[in-house]
């Protein structure tokens, strides 16, 4: 039987190459080599290389973090190419990407997210105006960036000028968001149009963190990630459904990881990521663990969901 002939992109120009990288090494190692001829391509450098032989490739895995590789770009064009990819299209990655219009379509569907207001660079901001409506402490982020980069938690009306500025070295739009202290949950999603949710996690970040920040994200031992989560069945239920109704609202499909906080009983959805972290270790790959899915066969099964997907897109194409 011939190998699938793989692309997995990895490293990009954003500023998660490293993290990226690091990903797409673990990915190429866990792919079993029986089923698969893996050629690597680093969108900072190969993309060339990646148009001209297009033509031999029969899939593609974005191992992609953050703008230029989980905003649809990419996504382009890979369509442009012809090429199956896991994961969200075009529309579904660059709405979920942006946390803004996530939260917009969040609001629209229903689905609890924290209060918040925007802002662009050549907008004045009235701080007191903020600490109004939101009340302190107020988090303050880029509209679009992964992996908490820019982000912060404030506490004071004198820290705030400092965050917005910190904000807006990522993008030229932020988002000020009501402050939620509870559990942190995040939870997965599997599937095309038979949607699977997977086991919730509970993420405990280290005593040194005051939230589930980069460094916590990816330096080993600066989080304890419990799966499946301590909470009750029927707030897991919730949770993932929740879950399965983010994906859904944001045009997503393969697979996704939305992010919650339990306040008391009552959940709210933060963002939901359209590349999850794939490391062996990482949230979501650990989550399809519990729920039977070694590294290798997540991977199996999201090349397949590409494939999958790719028959249904390509009907838009001219005959």
């Amino acid at each position: 039987m011939a190998k699938t002939r793989l692309a997995l992109l990895s490293g990009g120009i954003s500023s998660e190459r490293e993290v990226s990288l690091n990903s797409g090494k673990q990915v190429f190692d866990a792919l079993d080599k029986g089923k698969y001829e893996i050629t690597r391509y680093d969108p900072k450098t190969d993309l060339t290389k990646l148009v001209n032989e297009a033509g031999n490739i029969d899939a593609a895995l974005i191992i992609l973090h953050g703008p230029f590789g989980e905003d649809g770009t990419v996504q382009g064009l890979l369509d442009l190419l012809d090429i199956p990819y896991q994961g969200a299209g075009v529309l579904g990655s660059s709405v979920a990407m942006n946390k803004l219009t996530s939260k917009r379509l969040y609001q629209g569907a229903d689905i609890p997210t924290p209060a918040f207001l925007s802002f662009s660079k050549n907008q004045t901001i009235d701080l007191n105006q903020c600490i109004d409506l939101l009340f302190l402490p107020i988090v303050v982020k880029p509209a679009c960036a992964g992996s908490s980069v820019g982000m912060t938690i404030v506490k004071e009306k004198q820290d705030l000028n400092a965050a917005i500025d910190t904000a807006f070295e990522h993008d030229d739009t932020l988002i000020m968001e009501q402050y939620i202290k509870g559990i942190e949950l995040t939870c997965g999603v599997l599937g095309n149009e038979d949607l699977e949710a997977m086991p919730v996690i509970e993420i405990i970040p280290g005593k040194n963190h005051e939230f589930f920040d980069y460094k916590a994200k990816y330096v080993a031992g600066e989080t304890e990630e419990i799966c499946p989560a301590r909470i009750d069945d029927k707030i897991t239920q919730r949770v993932q459904q929740l879950a399965v109704k983010a994906h859904e609202t944001l045009f997503l499909k393969g697979y996704s990881r939305t992010d919650m906080i339990l306040r008391d009983d009552e959940l709210f959805v933060l963002e939901t990521n359209t590349i999850p972290g794939m490391t062996a270790t990482s949230l979501y790959p650990q989550s399809a663990q519990v729920a039977g899915y070694s590294f290798s066969a997540l991977l199996d099964k999201l090349i397949l969901l590409s494939i999958e997907e790719h028959e249904n897109t390509r009907l838009r194409r001219s005959k």
